[in-house]
């Protein structure tokens, strides 16, 4: 084994002469940050059914250190989930859905636009779906915030703008379900997707509204005659117009 790879093993550095230093004395805030930020990359990696071994291993500290600052591997995981979930939710999103003085589609596309600016990584995504298949509670918590705290906010603007009618959640749910899917596309499925999401999303947004909105007046009176004679002279106008 060379002596850069027994120096990753131990968490020291090799100098430029290929003598191996002790590791850095870090501060308690740094040393902390470095081991949640490993542990950021190795459960999207692999995760979370990872090991702390492998973990501390990865991160360049003793796993005994590494339990010096977490008591156990569901308190470190509870640091992973605020850091990729809770910490990329801005706190002024609801504010600016809440800004009537900008057209309702303007501020859901804003929304949007910000929303898959921070969890469209491989981090949020990859771990978003491991813990799901293990069952995990933390994806239960973060939907149950992301549904009391952005989409019922959300719903109430749009049933305070008009003339659409309010959505249940489902709806709303079936809104944001299909504009995050581009995300897994992207991250999980690996399948190409747009560069620029925001035609996307702008499509999404105006789609889902269009459903909300009441349906046109039927035609009535001499316009409805006019619209029943135009439709029944469309196909003899169409066999006219081919036969010169």
């Amino acid at each position: 084994m060379s002596s850069r790879a027994r120096a990753s093993q131990a968490g020291r550095e090799e100098g430029l002469d290929g003598t191996v230093r002790p590791p850095r004395r870090l501060d308690p805030e740094a040393r902390r940050e470095q081991i949640v930020a490993a542990a950021v990359c190795y459960f999207a990696e692999v995760g979370l059914g990872g090991t702390t071994r492998d973990l501390a291993q990865r991160a360049g500290v003793t796993q005994a250190l590494l339990y010096r600052y977490f008591s156990s591997k569901a308190e470190l995981v509870e640091a992973v989930f605020e850091r990729v979930f809770l910490g990329r939710l801005a706190p002024h999103w609801i504010a600016e859905l809440r800004d009537r003085t900008m057209p309702l589609p303007d501020r859901l596309c804003r929304f949007y636009s910000q929303y898959t600016a921070a969890i469209f990584t491989y981090e949020w995504m990859r771990i978003f779906m491991w813990a799901g298949l293990a069952g995990e509670a933390l994806n239960r918590r973060y939907l149950s915030h992301v549904g009391d705290s952005l989409l019922a906010p959300m719903a109430e603007e749009i049933a305070a703008a008009g003339p659409y009618r309010a959505p249940d959640m489902e709806e709303m749910w079936a809104l944001h379900g299909g504009i995050v899917y581009l995300g897994i596309r992207r991250f999980i499925y690996q399948l190409p997707t747009p560069d620029d999401t925001a035609p996307v999303i702008e499509q999404s947004v105006r789609r889902f509204l269009a459903g909300l909105a009441p349906p046109s007046p039927p035609v009535s009176g001499a316009g409805a005659a006019s619209s029943r004679a135009a439709r029944r002279a469309g196909p003899r106008s169409a066999r006219a117009t081919s036969h010169r």
